[in-house]
């Protein structure tokens, strides 16, 4: 603290600076004022920093603010700008103001043009701050974007291109594991992690990183596992078969639960190296029916488990356990089981936040979490004082021996506290606890408002409320943080806003910012724990015979203690510390992930800014080749010789032209000249099969099969790392370190992964146009080729449009004759144009595919139109809004289908394709029998496999009105639309 008083004192005299320009500022028109911004721009381009600028800028925020929100700066609130400009943590109590303080160092480092994130813990704060700081951001002439779940990806990047940026932390660091996964740089929504401003801090930078941030993909069906590992952990007996460290809230199999869990799934040895997977399940099971409950860590809402946050009580939509846990709390609590999924890309929110350029934060309280923000994040945590003194009254804690009498005598102080008019405020530590108080008070027929992470959507609007008169509000931990609660006049001379706390919390801080609700401002308030021997924190660290003899000792009554606050407060620290050392090991182990996940990021950014990728390739090509010449040599007496004759045999024709490579060219060569010779063939081949193709094209080809390798191999690696981990800790037992081992694997696991993809890479384009490629191929470039297996290029519509047009054709023009006539003319126009006349063969190429798949759906339209009965004709006729069968047309099913298409609804569209289709087919169908002249043109016969119809017809195809009279159902289909 006495470091604190030196900053702050230093702070004190550049915030007096600040002060002194207030004269000056308030002469200056809008105008003026607003000009300042491009000034100091100016200033910076010349060669100046911020930290020069700073006095001036926070003067011209300072007057901005006033003249658009009406708020003055308070000298401390400068005080905290000024620290969070320095990449620190500043500890402001409960209403000093906060969302103002921010505004300063935003402005300040928006001034760059490399932006600034505002994060914030929910996006109902992101939105509120940006709309009332936008204000003054916006007569500064700087711009405001603001960041969501929601927002489509042009939205995103556009908010992110803003010079301030509001969002949530989670969003956030999604948004950058996302923007590593895109094919192309323009598919980007982030530019870059320059300057964070962390609303929270510790809600955010402590609470949160206890667990990574995780996107999945891929799925694994496993439903009959998690049902019956649940099965098995409900007739487990928590008495006998389960054991629990109540400190680290771990559950074991004891011995007898071991026995049953062998006979359960048949099995002779749980720890059998084949059971691991089994294993694994029954321990996610269990922590799912033991360790996990409804209410505190999760809630069951719309039939699907939804997490909360254990220090804030807030829903987390959107997020879920990883690893199975997921899957069992749903098997637990009977609601629809996910498939799993695999982990595709994930960061810890410490290695996120410490790949900006610099970071500060703001938070009530941090200061007993400041070794870790040293250590973690490089940031002090700063204390500020606050503008008015604090004369909010902290009584001691009443303390009962059971959690029914604790109750009991907290809503008989409620009730009384209540006549008197002053507005009360009840914290808890869980969901669970605050219904439990709900019930209390509603059996004392005591009105209130609750939140809690049922009922989160109007948090902010009962907080703002709860400091009226006679008003109780029960909360959970969150207490509405980011929200200030106001009082009256009247309510001030009645005491103030008076705080119950319902049980102590894992963390000192969070006690803190339950207090911190009252007393705002030099606001009168009191608080008060009431807290009992049932109480978690209690059960974790006192033994079973203390409890009993609290309950002999004190009965119904409580005692305030001292020394036995002190002990409290010991076991607050224990677990302080525990939770550090558990977030420190995540984040020592992501430290080694963190450095790989950084160079497989640059790689592939460096691939996305390539305009030409060979070089690239030539270094896979080289990595493949020398990998090769290690799988290809035999070991004697521990000597490697390389056996030429299997490696040329397994290589040639596959991935090096036909006959190129012979055993003398190896002949007393090293490794890496091998390597390269095999390479610079490898090369050969590959270009000699994308020669037809134009440039443009293998670019994008080969750009896409680079990151797929990447993706594949790089998501492989992930999960093999976290499988890795999950058994380290049995390194302990053969003495082993197991973080130095997890190092060492973890190290030959990427190296292996940088292998395989670049033997995925040379794999995979060796194969992209099959030809029979032989050395004198190569040398003369000859254009014979053998077909061995056709390549299969993905066409969409407007790959199709954009060739037509280009070829002056109308789709009303696109027949075979007309392609293949107009297709002549360009080769005769072209002739003399390489380039083009190589385009004009691979888009013929594309066309021409099209067209015989379109000949081949011809033909099984015939096929289809034999087998359509009359009614379902006319059914999927009348679908598409015909009902006259005699003026079907495929020129009016098609106008019809433009009509349906134009609503676009996706529902409509894939039923009137089916409808057309079989329309279509039997309308193809009739036309055929018309032109084959059959021999009753009045009449023909339908066999749809269940029945045979005769049907007539007349001579132009139509089909009588007669058809209608039947009623047969139509198989449901599944139409692919592509």
């Amino acid at each position: 603290m006495a470091r604190d008083k030196k900053i702050i004192k230093n702070y004190g005299k550049v915030a007096d600076q600040i002060i002194a320009l207030d004269s000056y500022m308030a002469g200056l028109t809008d105008e003026e004022l607003g000009a300042k911004t491009n000034e100091f721009k100016e200033r910076l381009a010349s060669g100046d920093d911020l930290d020069n600028l700073l006095v001036e800028a926070y003067a011209t925020v300072r007057e901005a603010a006033f003249r658009k929100l009406g708020l003055k700066a308070y000298r401390v609130q400068l005080i905290g700008g000024i620290i969070l400009h320095y990449g620190d943590v500043a500890e402001m109590r409960t209403g000093e103001g906060k969302t103002l303080t921010g505004l300063f160092p935003a402005y300040l480092n928006a001034l760059t043009g490399d932006g600034v994130h505002i994060v914030t813990v929910n996006e109902y704060l992101s939105q509120r701050d940006s709309e009332i700081n936008g204000k003054v951001y916006s007569c500064l002439g700087i711009t405001v974007g603001l960041n969501g779940r929601g927002l489509t990806k042009d939205q995103k990047r556009n908010a992110y291109a803003a010079d301030v940026t509001y969002t949530t932390n989670a969003e956030l660091g999604f948004d950058y594991l996302r923007d590593n996964m895109v094919f192309d740089l323009s598919q980007k929504v982030q530019r870059g992690l320059n300057y964070a401003i962390i609303d929270e801090a510790d809600s955010v930078l402590i609470d949160e990183a206890r667990t990574p941030l995780i996107i999945s993909g891929g799925k694994q069906n496993r439903v009959n596992f998690y049902q019956a590992a649940d099965t098995f952990a409900k007739t487990l007996s928590k008495e006998s078969d389960v054991d629990f460290d109540l400190e680290s809230k771990q559950v074991y199999l004891t011995d007898s639960g071991v026995e049953k869990a062998q006979k359960y799934f048949s099995i002779k040895s749980l720890f059998d190296v084949n059971n691991t997977e089994l294993f694994h399940l029954i321990m996610n099971a269990l922590k799912a029916n033991f360790v996990f409950k409804n209410g505190v860590e999760y809630t069951v809402r719309d039939n699907e488990i939804v997490l909360i946050d254990q220090f804030t009580g807030r829903i987390m939509p959107g997020r879920a356990y990883s690893d199975g846990l997921q899957q069992a709390l749903q098997a637990k609590e009977g609601v629809r089981i996910e498939e799993e999924t695999q982990t595709v890309a994930t960061i810890t929110y410490q290695n996120f936040y410490r790949l900006y350029a610099k970071i500060s934060g703001m938070t009530g309280t941090a200061k007993t979490e400041e070794e870790e923000f040293i250590k973690i994040y490089n940031t002090r945590v700063v204390v500020c004082p606050t503008n008015v003194p604090i004369i909010r009254v902290d009584e001691p804690d009443y303390t009962f021996a059971t959690k029914q009498a604790a109750l009991k005598k907290m809503v008989a102080d409620i009730k009384i506290i209540n006549e008197a008019g002053r507005p009360i405020l009840i914290g808890t530590t869980s969901v669970e606890s605050s219904e439990q108080v709900a019930h209390h008070l509603e059996k004392a027929n005591l009105k209130f408002e609750m939140i809690n992470a049922k009922n989160h959507a109007r948090e902010a609007e009962i907080v703002e409320k709860a400091g009226q008169k006679s008003a109780i509000t029960l909360a959970t931990n969150m207490a509405g943080r980011g929200t200030d609660i106001k009082l009256s006049k009247e309510v001030k001379e009645l005491g103030g806003l008076f705080v119950f706390g319902v049980e102590r919390n894992e963390a000192r801080r969070i006690d803190n910012q339950l207090r911190g609700r009252a007393g705002r401002q030099g606001d009168p308030g009191d608080s008060r724990f009431y807290i009992s021997m049932e109480d978690d924190l209690m059960v974790r660290f006192t033994t079973p015979k203390l409890r009993q003899r609290f309950v002999k000792i004190l009965g119904e009554d409580f005692m305030q203690s001292k020394m036995f606050h002190r002990a409290i407060t010991g076991a607050q620290k224990k677990l302080e510390g525990l939770n550090f050392d558990q977030r420190k090991n995540v984040l020592d182990y992501d430290n080694v992930l963190a450095q790989q996940r950084e160079a497989i990021y640059g790689q592939r950014d460096n691939i996305l800014e390539q305009s030409d990728l060979k070089i690239v390739i030539e270094r896979f090509q080289y990595t493949h080749a020398f990998e090769l010449l290690l799988e290809h040599s035999d070991y004697v007496r521990g000597e490697r010789a390389l056996n030429t004759k299997e490696l040329i045999s397994a290589i040639d024709g596959k991935l090096v032209p036909e006959g190129s490579l012979t055993e003398a060219m190896f002949s007393g060569k090293e490794d890496k000249d091998i390597a390269k010779i095999i390479q610079k063939q490898m090369m050969n081949f590959y270009k000699f099969r994308i020669d037809d193709v134009p440039n443009d094209v293998v670019f994008g080809m080969e750009k896409r099969t680079i990151l797929q390798a990447f993706d594949k191999f790089w998501t492989r690696h992930i999960n093999l790392a976290q499988k890795l981990r999950s058994g380290i800790y049995l390194q302990q037992y053969a003495q082993n370190n197991p973080l130095s081992y997890y190092v060492e694997e973890s190290a030959k696991l990427f190296n292996k992964m940088k292998v395989d993809i670049a033997a995925e890479t040379v794999d995979l384009l060796s194969k992209v146009v099959i030809k029979k490629v032989s050395k004198e191929d190569v040398e003369a470039q000859q254009q014979a080729q053998q077909q061995a297996k056709p390549k299969e290029i993905k066409v969409t519509d407007k790959d199709i449009d954009s060739i037509l047009a280009k070829w002056g054709i109308k789709k009303e023009e696109f027949t075979r004759k007309h392609v293949e006539k107009r297709v002549n003319e360009l080769r005769e126009e072209w002739k003399d144009d390489a380039e083009k006349i190589k385009r004009l063969n691979f888009d013929f190429a594309v066309i021409n595919g099209l067209m015989t798949q379109l000949d081949k759906m011809m033909l099984q339209q015939k096929q289809m139109g034999l087998k359509i009965s009359n009614d379902q004709f006319a059914e999927a006729a009348k679908n598409l809004g015909i009902t006259n069968l005699e003026t079907v047309t495929p020129e009016l099913v098609q106008q019809k289908m433009s009509e349906i298409i134009a609503d676009k609804d996706e529902d409509k569209t894939k039923a009137a394709i089916q409808n057309s289709q079989i329309v279509l087919a039997k309308l193809f169908s009739l036309a055929q029998e018309k032109v084959n002249g059959k021999k009753n043109k009045d009449q023909f016969v339908v066999d749809d496999g269940k029945t045979k119809k005769v049907v007539k017809r007349k001579d132009d195809g139509t089909i009588n009105d007669e058809v209608f009279d039947d009623s047969e159902q139509i198989n449901e289909t599944k139409t692919k639309i592509g």
